[in-house]
């Protein structure tokens, strides 16, 4: 890939993003970074201002939905071949960006799979992972091991021509879905599963999105 934009939405992470940051920049040198602060209260925004070549700020809260859009715009205005997704909180481990985007040499979307089984992952979430997977390998007829990672290279054709809904988690699945859709190849690649910082998905509230979104998808329905 000639251009690499990593696209980092970020809400309160002033504490995991400078590690992140400095851990992306020696992982992908030539990489530019857009940096979006989803209406943070502490430092964020002040570090993507003096970090990334573009920092893009929300006032408000708007979801992660709407940080990726934002970002995905920004990154193609910057004539990015690809994009690299990566969290701020320290739950995805940035070393292993050039993987994911070499991983596009046979692939239009790379998806980074955490394992489940003997990580720190809590329990609940091992299951709804579990489970979400299952509904979204059915759904899109690709094998996809970690559907909700949020850890993930995508080819520009791939954000030219889809165009995903939601603004908040469900944006992540309903991406992946309409990508499948759209004859893209999807593919997964193994990634350490880090745990212990705080994460801002909930679980009932942000399931029942997810749910909502793969349930809009189901064979027969609106695509």
């Amino acid at each position: 890939m000639s251009r690499t934009v990593c696209v980092i939405p970020a809400l309160n992470a002033a504490e995991a993003l400078p590690g992140v940051l400095d851990v992306l920049r020696i992982a992908l040198p030539e990489a530019s970074i857009v940096g979006i602060d989803d209406g943070s209260t502490d430092g964020t925004g002040a570090i993507m201002r003096a970090t990334c070549e573009r920092a893009i700020r929300f006032p408000l809260n708007l979801g992660k939905g709407a940080a990726l859009r934002a970002g995905f715009d920004a990154a193609l205005a910057m004539d990015a071949d690809c994009v690299l997704t990566i969290d701020a909180d320290g739950q995805h481990d940035p070393s292993f960006a050039p993987r994911l985007v070499a991983a596009l040499n046979d692939a239009d979307l790379v998806v980074g799979a955490r394992t489940r089984l003997g990580s720190r992952m809590p329990l609940h979430r091992r299951a709804t992972n579990a489970l979400s997977s299952v509904a979204m390998s059915a759904v899109t007829h690709c094998h996809l091991p970690d559907a909700q990672s949020g850890y993930r290279a995508i080819r520009r054709k791939v954000l030219e021509a889809v165009r995903a809904s939601g603004d908040r988690y469900e944006f992540e699945t309903d991406f992946l879905i309409r990508a499948a859709r759209q004859g893209f190849r999807i593919v997964s690649t193994p990634v350490p599963t880090i745990y212990g910082s705080s994460s801002y998905f909930r679980e009932c509230r942000d399931s029942l999105r997810v749910v909502a979104a793969i349930w809009r998808h189901r064979e027969g329905a609106l695509s």
